[in-house]
């Protein structure tokens, strides 16, 4: 079973603001690239169903974290159908994301009391998963749709929203302080926070300071 229940996950992507979004097929790279997240002061991460076999590295990955970053909400991103969903959350995943909205997964999640945050690029997508009961909806690609101006533009009539954007975000004070300042409760960035050859290196000390700094940056 999922450790956190709806409330607290929410809360927990809220108070920190930066998601992390990740695959790797190597289930010890991804744990070593988790824990320097955590230990940068990251609470927040998702490990996105990517590639083959991407659910056993998951499992193995909900085991480590369970125990070595036990503050971390882990969840499973690129979710397209139910039975995925079902098989991540099986496992104990505390939240679900995908690219688009998938209708199937919002009921299962529901029924579960699990945050699931459908990919939304219009007013009328986000008020449509908000209708459906999804209160984190994530933009997606944030870039693409409009970047903070379109988060900033959404706000004014829809104040209660809570918007997570991913897509062009990136790990620099001018990039992170322009989405908060647009009103984003959470912003989910990948590759960019973790480049390659800081992944070949080894250099997980790297990774963790750029997470400090990132959060310091959207939090300021």
């Amino acid at each position: 079973m999922a450790k956190f229940n709806k409330i607290d996950t929410i809360g927990i992507i809220r108070s920190t603001g930066i998601v992390p979004v990740f695959y790797n097929k190597d289930v010890e790279i991804t744990k070593k690239v988790v824990k320097a997240c955590y230990e940068g002061g990251i609470r927040a991460f998702e490990f996105t169903n990517r590639g083959d076999g991407a659910n056993k590295v998951f499992e193995e990955l909900i085991a480590f974290v369970r125990k070595e970053c036990p503050e971390m909400a882990l969840g499973a991103g690129t979710i397209l159908d139910a039975p995925t969903a079902a098989l991540y959350l099986q496992m104990g995943a505390d939240f679900l994301v995908s690219p688009c909205m998938v209708e199937e997964v919002v009921r299962l999640a529901n029924r579960r009391g699990i945050p699931y945050s459908p990919g939304c690029g219009t007013v009328t997508e986000i008020t449509h998963a908000q209708e459906l009961g999804c209160d984190l909806v994530k933009v997606f690609p944030a870039g693409t749709v409009g970047g903070p101006a379109f988060v900033k533009n959404v706000l004014a009539p829809l104040p209660w929203a809570m918007i997570m954007c991913t897509g062009a975000v990136e790990p620099t004070q001018e990039n992170l302080s322009a989405w908060a300042k647009s009103g984003v409760t959470a912003v989910g960035m990948g590759s960019k926070l973790f480049p390659k050859e800081v992944i070949a290196a080894g250099d997980w000390k790297a990774i963790s300071t750029l997470c400090a700094q990132s959060l310091a940056w959207f939090k300021k």
